[in-house]
């Protein structure tokens, strides 16, 4: 990779504000003043120093975010008005790569979602193929009967072409249950148990495929995945 490109990459500027950087001397390769913006690096083994201090190349960035209620799942690119608040603008690190989010939550639903610039894992994640798990902590307006979990267990019509998946329940209290679902369809949870003739009050998403939200994030609050958890999320979407 051209130093000019890697410096870019980690967020030191544009290519005019990285060439005067190498210009001025700030720049080293290996402990070697390097002046020439086209000098080709090993981004993952070349010991690039910035003012004395270490450049970390990272190919992708992964945050685990609580989505608060009332912001929008999307990009910056994505939104038609320019003021509305996105996922995208609560993630102050890392503003020059094209961060998104790994599928959509509804504006009043709130919980675990994925933040990236990592388009393949993104696409693994959410191919219908893959029927990736996805947890639910829901919140009801009525009691919750045995035959309502047994339908939405087996599988209810929410008015697409197919029924959705077979689900699985499990009761907190009548009006609070965990609901795993295999499927991505539009407001899916919510038209499930308008399906058995009850209303879903609260949604708060609790893990997808093997990632689970950190309990010690408040809604808003974000951190980057740990090794573990990005490993097991990149074997869980294989194949």
């Amino acid at each position: 990779m051209r130093l000019d490109r890697f410096l870019c990459t980690v967020g030191l500027g544009s290519r005019s504000d990285v060439k005067k950087l190498i210009q001025k001397s700030r720049i080293t390769a290996d402990g070697v003043v390097c002046k020439d913006p086209s000098f080709k690096i090993d981004e993952n083994r070349t010991a690039v120093m910035f003012d004395g201090k270490p450049v970390i190349y990272k190919k992708n960035v992964y945050f685990m975010l609580n989505k608060p209620k009332g912001i929008i799942s999307a990009s910056r690119a994505d939104l038609r008005n320019p003021d509305e608040r996105c996922v995208v603008d609560l993630i102050s690190e890392e503003k020059h790569r094209s961060l998104f989010p790994v599928g959509r939550l509804d504006r009043d639903t709130e919980g675990l979602l994925l933040i990236t610039d990592d388009g393949v894992l993104a696409h693994s994640l959410l191919s219908p193929s893959k029927h990736v798990n996805k947890t639910y902590l829901v919140g009801l307006r009525r009691e919750l009967s045995p035959e309502d979990i047994t339908k939405l267990e087996a599988g209810v019509d929410i008015g697409d072409d197919t029924p959705t998946r077979p689900a699985s329940v499990s009761e907190i209290n009548k009006t609070s249950v965990y609901i795993t679902i295999h499927e991505g369809r539009f407001h899916q949870v919510k038209r499930m148990f308008e399906a058995v003739g009850n209303e879903v009050l609260t949604l708060k998403r609790i893990s997808m495929g093997s990632l689970t939200l950190d309990p010690d994030l408040k809604p808003g609050e974000y951190r980057e995945l740990t090794e573990d958890e990005l490993t097991g999320l990149k074997s869980g979407s294989a194949g």
